[in-house]
């Protein structure tokens, strides 16, 4: 596999061929470091019988480690030039493993199904403008989902598995929680990419478990509401939500919680909890 992974010479010669120039409206940020691409595979913890979904793949980096550890990947690429040379490039670099590709040439934001076996794994180098958005997409969407990793903006990867209470946990830490436990898997740095971004990376794990009881939009909608206004206690925040302050009180009084709290100090379950008074 060493001679089959890309390295930075082979990506800028590949980006020079299609005449491809990153954008960062597309969050393109390619990995050129053969050992990373092998930590997040390993990291990653997938085997023979899982079937991957990948987001974002661009060049290959990635596809190229996971092809020959995988039972099949399929690749969700929104731009049309990348999911077409996609499949030469491992035609040329990995032949043997060439059958186990299929490439999706869709907005993973705007994705319904996949096409083949269920998905097991989420495996992807995120970009960075719409990480979270499509990580919860992939959830919901996709719920035969076991486990994941995803190398997301350090920032986003705090965020996404900050417990209640801190001061980065927020509304993807919840939404998030309400699919998988979520964890840290690792620090990476921006010189293994091309272009380098102007921000380290970080590895974020995760695993399916039951989502807590209640309606998932009702509960996300009451997340939302709670966390626009951070800095005010619940009773206050969530006036709105509920049609009064008073309104407010009665609900959070009757599911347990103290009114005069913030959002910020609520799990999930709580917040699933005060969806259903």
């Amino acid at each position: 596999m060493p001679d089959a992974l890309l390295t930075a010479p082979d990506v800028r010669e590949l980006a020079s061929r299609l005449g491809l120039r990153p954008t960062k409206s597309l969050g393109q940020n390619f990995v050129i470091d053969p050992n990373t691409v092998r930590r997040l595979v390993r990291t990653a913890g997938v085997g023979a019988d899982d079937v991957v979904v990948e987001v974002g793949p661009g060049l290959g980096s990635l596809t190229l480690g996971l092809l020959p550890v995988v039972s099949h990947v399929v690749a969700v690429e929104i731009d049309r030039v990348l999911a077409t040379e996609l499949p030469l490039t491992v035609a040329h670099r990995l032949p043997a493993y060439a059958d186990r590709l299929e490439v999706v040439n869709e907005d993973a934001l705007r994705l319904i199904e996949l096409p083949g076996p269920a998905p097991t794994a989420f495996v992807a180098n995120l970009p960075y403008n719409v990480a979270v958005p499509v990580l919860l997409r992939l959830l919901e969407r996709l719920p035969s989902l076991r486990t994941g990793l995803v190398m997301v903006q350090a920032e986003v990867a705090d965020r996404l598995v900050a417990p209640p209470g801190s001061k980065t946990y927020g509304v993807p830490s919840v939404k998030a929680a309400w699919y998988a436990d979520v964890r840290r898997a690792g620090a990476v740095g921006r010189n293994v990419f091309w272009p380098a971004p102007h921000v380290d990376s970080g590895l974020v794990a995760f695993t399916r478990r039951p989502a807590p009881a209640g309606d998932r939009a009702a509960v996300f909608a009451l997340v939302d509401a709670a966390f626009a206004q951070r800095r005010k206690t619940l009773r206050a925040a969530l006036a709105g939500w509920a049609g009064s302050a008073d309104e407010a009180e009665r609900r959070l009084r009757a599911a347990g919680i103290d009114p005069s709290v913030r959002g910020e100090v609520l799990g999930v379950e709580e917040f699933a909890r005060l969806a259903a008074t």
